[in-house]
């Protein structure tokens, strides 16, 4: 069985392949009622954990603690393998709480979706998942970890906006001509955002760049409604307890999800969540006053999309736009569609099926019997720090840079550099960043995504607390030192640094 799944921050989408069709798979909820998806929920309860619809079924049992969104926790700077989650009375490794998750996922499709009888035939599950287009090494990596823990065998992983450009194409290929035959594809999920730019000749797809921003989608504009709302009785949401918070967010998350291009009013219960407390019963306010409100969001993810954009609005080159294809569970709130359409008109596409939009797209990916192929791009600069001026002066050395071309599934993309070592030990800090500006120093969204003590000096080579001996500076001309760097189609770093005078290497994950 081939899938392709859609992690989410709010939401779980798989889609399967079926002799050319790419239907979303449906789990039975805990009220015996289909759904399209898997909530992306955990609850927590004396080291019991319970997922997805089992999770949201207890959410008003107070002795259960309940979190959401916890994909977001992977999108951060400082995530890595050794973040913990904190949650009720239990400390758990993050790369293992989404693991159990996915457990959870796979266990479903076997016993509450309507995929369970062919999966009785064909047990093993052949994936293509998804990450952000600007994800950190280390969420890539830990992504990969948690499928491969919870049992799926996954083929590749292909950026959210690059899978969503393969349900483009398969559902509106006529749109596409010779001459014009590049979309921008705009998503805005539950918790990112992202945008690229892509050439579609055919079956072929090219990305010719990427654009996003890490912390930005249907999570901030819940909680964007449920400030507004509270504003209106003078209460703010950090002045509610923690599960009268989550209840009211809750409820905000409803109401924004049933809006409509004909809604005019939101009304909200103010004394659900608050009881007596109540300084009234509920609370209305006009639409308008909250999409005004959400204008700034909205505008944020334009600006960040502005590099793509603006070659689509140079007269010179415009006529390569077949449009603007926008996906995302959050991008279903009308404001998104107007707004992108005021601005860029009547080259604004929205899918039928924004929530699913990038899980069809990885199954149509993992199809063996398809002829799709994607040349996708590394989004951010990967580099590493050296001494320079004789250790007065640290530079940064980019070694793979942003919006170079990822190698074809089995290959690899390598680098090598060879000196001769002067320290007795080699300290190396990976980097990550958005990008280089002309004078090498980083800019954007930036990460320390590996830090690495490697043995320089033969005598040192078995040792295991190398971490905690001095760096020093021994040699002229110490042994020769050779760094080889591969770049898989994952985007997954690897680095072996090796002692070639004495015969001893070490490898790295970058991420790990």
């Amino acid at each position: 069985m081939r899938l392709g799944i859609d992690f989410g921050t709010t939401r779980t989408v798989v889609a399967c392949a079926d002799r050319g069709n790419h239907p979303v798979v449906d789990f039975v909820d805990e009220a015996g009622d289909a759904r399209g998806w898997i909530p992306t929920v955990v609850a927590e309860r004396r080291g019991e954990l319970r997922f997805g619809f089992d999770a949201l079924a207890v959410a008003d049992d107070s002795s259960f603690s309940l979190l959401r969104s916890f994909k977001r926790l992977l999108s951060g700077p400082n995530a890595g393998p050794g973040q913990k989650v904190a949650l009720g009375s239990s400390v758990i490794p993050l790369t293992d709480l989404i693991a159990q998750f996915l457990s959870h996922v796979r266990e479903a499709l076997r016993t509450r979706s309507n995929l369970r009888r062919k999966l009785s035939q064909d047990p093993d599950l052949q994936t293509v998942v998804a990450v952000p287009a600007n994800a950190f090494a280390a969420q890539r990596l830990m992504t990969l970890d948690a499928f491969r823990q919870a049992g799926f065998t996954v083929g590749a992983i292909v950026h959210e906006p690059s899978a969503a450009g393969f349900e483009y194409t398969h559902r509106h290929r006529n749109t596409l001509t010779s001459r014009r035959d590049v979309v921008v594809v705009y998503d805005l999920g539950g918790g990112t955002f992202d945008a690229s730019l892509v050439r579609m000749a055919g079956l072929h797809h090219e990305i010719l760049a990427t654009a996003g921003v890490a912390k930005l989608g249907g999570d901030d504009f819940d909680a964007l409604l449920a400030e507004v709302a509270l504003k209106s009785v003078d209460l703010e949401l950090g002045q509610l307890p923690p599960r009268v918070a989550e209840g009211w967010l809750d409820q905000c998350r409803a109401a924004k999800e049933s809006l409509n291009a004909n809604s005019r009013k939101i009304t909200l219960d103010l004394e659900a969540v608050l009881g007596d407390r109540a300084p009234r019963s509920e609370i209305s306010l006009p639409v308008s006053a909250y999409y005004e409100a959400c204008m700034p969001l909205i505008d944020r993810s334009i600006a960040a999309m502005q590099p793509l954009t603006a070659r689509a609005e140079n007269e010179a080159e415009a006529d390569d736009i077949a449009g603007i294809y926008v996906v995302g569970g959050a991008s279903e709130l009308p404001i998104v569609g107007r707004a992108l359409r005021e601005r860029f008109g009547r080259r604004v596409h929205r899918s039928p099926y924004p929530s699913a939009a990038v899980a069809m797209g990885l199954s149509i990916a993992s199809d063996e019997h398809g002829d799709f192929r994607l040349i996708d791009r590394v989004s951010r600069t990967f580099a590493v720090f050296r001494e320079a001026d004789a250790g007065r002066e640290v530079v940064l050395d980019p070694i793979f840079t942003r919006d170079a071309v990822l190698p074809a599934e089995s290959e690899a993309v390598t680098f090598t550099r060879s000196y001769q070592a002067a320290h007795n030990i080699g300290h190396f800090r990976f980097f990550e960043c958005s990008d280089v500006d002309d004078l090498g120093k980083p800019r954007g969204d930036m990460a320390l995504c590996g830090d690495v003590v490697f043995p320089f000096d033969p005598a040192l080579a078995h040792r295991e607390d190398i971490a905690s001996v001095p760096v020093e500076r021994r040699f002229d001309r110490g042994p020769r030192i050779v760094e080889q760097y591969s770049l898989d189609h994952n985007g997954i770093v690897r680095v072996r640094i090796q002692n070639a005078d004495a015969g001893y290497e070490r490898e790295y994950r970058i991420g790990a």
